[in-house]
């Protein structure tokens, strides 16, 4: 009993039935129509993305019995023989099997003779970066000035090795990946036509898997069909592919929402029975982030197969957006630190407890409650993790010293900015009589008076008061007077002690550092507003 590849069996035959790659057919079939058809052509691009199918339809083409068009008949002997791999005027060369300059040279004696049948004669050379420098050199010549009947159709996976003076002398196409939408509409299309059934959670976890490549695919379409014994089911398609199960991602995002670290590690550990692949758990946590943000960014995002859109609402609104961004973040960066961890699960583990770590907002987790008046605190994480917030909850606090000196109000309500807002921070305030407000300066800033500076307090002043005002200033000030700049400085100094004070005792803190010996660096800490 024969089987034929779902791959090979539904390779497209024409330009209608190619799927993507709009700007190689557009310009194909109008280079065609046209009678404008060059002698050299290269495709390049990654693996399945459709270059020797395109070549090959482009050869039908050049050759169909019914005259050179952008859509051949597909029954004459012609069209038959090149989709069946034995026209005798097609001749497909593997350059990675045939790298040697007596290879290439075997193969451009026959070039100056006619085509045996066909109109032309196509030469297809896939993988031609793999030719040696000597057999570029045999092929320059004729690739620059080829009979009239030789069309020469190269296609390559790694364009950058091929040498300028072959670029220079061929049309260039650059195929793109293929999105996972199409891929899996392609798929949905090929699995109703086959009679097989299938769930389009699997469809999509097919179409993710294969990166772009519609040959890869098929293949793994192929692949989970016998698994499946005859479906496509998402639980099968998980198990052959080594991902975790839909629940699980969604479980882990649940789990960082409410911060519940000791329930993150359980779930983590859990994992571990279905040996899966960690890399690929935190790109399924990264896809589903994504997802999230889009929610949170888009009322009507509408979600996917895998993920419908009651789900991305109650994780949008169980997720601060700050949170989403920095989890989505970390579990990439930490997808490309995995290699470097003692094992993949340890490092797994420490991706979520970071993504705990430095949160930037986490009112809702009661097992961090900050020390009584502490403040929120914001650690920058050195070396490759992103800069987030850390541990310890906002409490409600005392306002700031400076805020309830006269002063200091007064100041921070004027439309002054740069130097004039310097000048006026750096002053007490001795007080008002009629149209003159006297003011003690701070000795040490006496170079924040200039003209322009005085000037333009002056003015602010004016406004503030609803009249014309005149400024004197004594080079001291009142006994225990203390500036708006010293008033605050004072008190960012109390902020940031208390941030320290509260990132010390905080209970996650403490946890890591007693189970993974953490330091903490003091200088690192400061204070979120």
């Amino acid at each position: 009993m024969s089987y034929t590849a779902l791959a090979r069996k539904w390779r497209p035959r024409t330009f209608a039935e190619l799927v993507g790659q709009e700007h190689v057919r557009r310009a194909l079939v109008n280079a065609l129509e046209s009678g404008r058809v060059h002698h050299a052509f290269l495709f390049s691009g990654t693996r399945g993305v459709g270059k020797t199918t395109i070549a090959r339809i482009l050869a039908k083409c050049l050759n169909c019995e019914r005259g050179v068009t952008a859509e051949p008949c597909g029954v004459c002997a012609s069209c038959r023989d090149i989709d069946a791999g034995r026209f005798p005027d097609l001749i497909e060369v593997d350059a990675a099997s045939r790298t040697k300059v007596d290879d290439t040279r075997e193969l451009l004696d026959n070039v100056p003779y006619a085509p045996a049948l066909g109109r032309y004669k196509v030469y297809l050379v896939d993988e031609v970066h793999m030719l040696s420098a000597h057999s570029f050199n045999a092929l320059l010549k004729t690739l620059e000035e080829p009979p009239p009947h030789v069309k020469f159709l190269l296609a390559t996976t790694d364009a950058q090795k091929l040498p300028v003076t072959v670029l220079s002398r061929c049309l260039q196409f650059n195929l793109k990946r293929l999105p996972a939408a199409d891929i899996a509409a392609h798929l949905r299309h090929i699995l109703a036509q086959e009679g097989v059934a299938f769930e389009p959670a699997a469809v999509t976890l097919i179409a993710q898997s294969a990166d772009g490549s519609m040959r890869d695919a098929l293949s793994l379409l192929d692949q989970l069909i016998a698994f499946g014994a005859g479906k496509a089911g998402e639980a099968d398609a998980r198990a052959m592919l080594g991902t975790v199960s839909r629940d699980q991602v969604v479980r882990i995002v649940e789990l960082l929402a409410s911060a519940d670290t000791a329930a993150l590690l359980r779930c983590a550990q859990a994992l571990e029975e279905f040996a899966p692949d960690y890399a690929q758990v935190l790109d399924e946590l990264a896809a589903l982030l994504v997802r999230v943000a889009l929610r949170q960014a888009v009322d009507d995002y509408e979600g996917d197969e895998l993920y419908p859109p009651e789900l991305l609402e109650r994780l949008a609104r169980s997720l601060a957006p700050e949170d989403t961004q920095l989890f989505y973040q970390t579990a990439i960066t930490g997808k490309r630190d995995l290699p470097l961890a003692p094992e993949p699960r340890r490092g797994f583990e420490m991706t979520l407890l970071r993504m705990i770590a430095f949160r930037p907002a986490d009112e809702a987790a009661p097992a961090r409650a900050p020390a009584a008046g502490a403040t929120r605190a914001a650690v920058p994480v050195t070396g490759t993790g992103p800069t987030a917030a850390g541990a310890g909850s906002p409490a409600e606090s005392a306002p700031p010293a400076g805020a309830t000196d006269p002063w200091a109000a007064i100041v921070s309500q004027l439309e002054l900015s740069g130097a004039a807002r310097q000048l006026a921070s750096h002053c007490v305030f001795l007080g008002r009589q009629g149209g003159v407000v006297r003011l003690g300066l701070d000795p040490r800033t006496q170079q924040l008076r200039t003209a322009a500076t005085e000037d333009k307090l002056t003015q602010a002043l004016s406004r503030h008061f609803t009249e014309s005002v005149r400024l004197e200033f004594q080079s001291a000030g009142a006994p225990g007077a203390e500036t708006p700049a010293l008033l605050a400085r004072r008190a960012s100094e109390a902020e940031l002690a208390a941030a320290r004070r509260a990132f010390e005792e905080d209970p996650l803190v403490q946890g890591l550092r007693e189970r993974f010996g953490a330091t903490v660096l003091p200088d690192t800490v400061r204070p979120v507003k």
